[in-house]
């Protein structure tokens, strides 16, 4: 269910309007509540899965803003999806936060998360 919960998280984002305020949460505290979320279906009754969705999407909707007003402005954004939409596998998510050292992961938003996924996951051409 954790890959429901991220796919839901990214559903969330790409179909929300407007996305409030940065994350106050660290990626360390997303990441580790992400991974104690139970791979079964009564995941999304859990508060912390609401939390985790709620702050997935701002980070995401933050990064995609990010992208397109640097489009917007003729600057290099931070990532180069196509459009405004993403295709977001939920395991391949989780593993590229798990995979960003924790000591690293403890001075990062939840935002500056999704900003270095997208990136990787978008590269922009010669960057």
């Amino acid at each position: 269910m954790r890959a429901a919960i991220v796919a839901a998280i990214a559903f969330a984002c790409l179909s929300a309007g407007s996305v409030s305020a940065q994350s106050a949460m660290t990626l360390d505290e997303f990441v580790t509540r992400a991974n104690r979320i139970p791979l079964n279906a009564t995941a999304m009754l859990r508060p912390d899965a609401h939390r985790l969705k709620s702050e997935g999407e701002r980070a995401l909707g933050n990064v995609m803003r990010e992208v397109r007003q640097a489009r917007a402005a003729g600057r290099n954004p931070p990532a180069c999806p196509a459009g405004d939409s993403i295709s977001l596998n939920p395991r391949q998510l989780l593993a590229h936060l798990n995979a960003i050292p924790q000591d690293r992961r403890q001075r990062m938003t939840v935002t500056d998360g999704m900003r270095d996924w997208m990136r990787a996951r978008y590269p922009c051409p010669g960057g």
